[in-house]
């Protein structure tokens, strides 16, 4: 089979995947083989190749919002059969047994696996993963349309629950790629007003088609204080732009699993009056299963720009340079 394989971390201009040709992949107990169709790509993935998270492995495979078929099964399967369709997303695996696991918090188990990062990806004609961490698909969703719902619809919609956005609400989003713009659908259907900061001409577009009540950069003030801000965008510097715009006791959710350094903050302007600020940490399989139920019953439309494997690297530079409207795939399919 062939994949897209990170040797060493490295910038992604200069082309650090490369493309290769791996024996085929066996299922162990417990696993599915996945031939992958679509695999969407991810600004964690960015962090990753270029080395901003610490790595568990290498060499490694990157991808985390898989859509594919299931072609071979391992012993002690019992959930999917052969040629049904499944999603995978960025947590691959929990122990079940730690105090985070028991308290429904799998995204914090101290020995959680991640696709893409702890176990080979989906940046690869075919993958493995453990069957009780795939998904079955809505069926009104093609294959393409999925694929960025398996992380970036998935942590957006944590992102939003974290923010404690209520129906009706102001809510902000800060950066408006592949999380934001299926957010805003949700938020939307939630009868939110939604303001979104973003410096891209092409993003401030795609996020008045989808509804913003205003849009403009962060640096710009929106016509009234936000309830809930979510903050996308990898950039510290945010932060402090998100809390100014914050009515009290708002709630600002910082989305990214990686951040630049954030500024020093001013208590009063800032912080007071009972403002919080709490980080999102992957997502638990409860918020996926909600994620597809509510993306099936509104419906939530993906708008992709879709890429072949070998051009991942390419996917990659056009996201660092936000000149992705909507998220980018790769297309597997023949």
């Amino acid at each position: 089979m062939q994949a897209m394989v990170l040797e060493f971390p490295a910038p992604i201009t200069s082309n650090p995947l490369q493309l290769t040709e791996l024996p085929p992949r066996l299922p162990g107990p417990g696993e599915l083989v996945v031939k992958v169709n679509f695999c969407g790509v991810c600004h964690t993935d960015l962090h990753i190749v270029e080395g901003e998270l610490p790595l568990a492995r290498l060499p490694l495979i990157p991808g985390h919002q898989v859509v594919g078929e299931v072609v071979d099964l391992g012993p002690r399967t019992r959930r999917f059969k052969v040629g049904d369709r499944v999603g995978l997303a960025w947590l691959s695996w929990a122990c079940g047994q730690c105090r985070y696991c028991l308290a429904g918090l799998e995204n914090l188990c101290e020995k959680a696996q991640f696709t893409g990062f702890h176990r080979d990806g989906g940046y690869a004609q075919v993958t493995v993963a453990p069957e009780d961490f795939a998904y079955r698909l809505p069926d009104n969703f093609p294959d393409l349309s999925a694929a960025p719902l398996l992380c970036a619809g998935i942590i957006g919609y944590r992102a939003l629950k974290l923010s404690r956005i209520q129906p009706g609400g102001r809510l902000g989003l800060y950066g408006f790629g592949g999380s934001a713009h299926i957010a805003i659908q949700i938020a939307r259907h939630w009868n939110c007003q939604v303001y979104v900061f973003t410096r891209s001409p092409g993003h401030q577009e795609l996020a008045r088609t989808l509804g913003a009540a205003w849009v403009g950069r962060a640096q710009n003030t929106a016509p009234e204080l936000l309830d809930s801000a979510v903050i996308f965008a990898p950039a510290g510097n945010l932060v402090p732009e998100a809390l100014r715009a914050l009515a009290k006791g708002g709630t600002l959710a910082l989305a990214g699993i990686y951040m630049s350094q954030i500024p020093a903050l001013d208590y009063e302007k800032h912080l007071y009056y009972e403002k919080t600020v709490c980080s999102v940490t992957a997502s638990t399989r409860q918020d996926g299963e909600e994620l597809l139920h509510l993306a099936a019953a509104i419906p939530i439309r993906t708008q992709t720009q879709q890429f072949p494997l070998a051009e991942a690297n390419q996917a990659l530079q056009l996201l660092k340079a936000g000149k992705i409207n909507g998220a980018a795939v790769l297309a597997l399919e023949p």
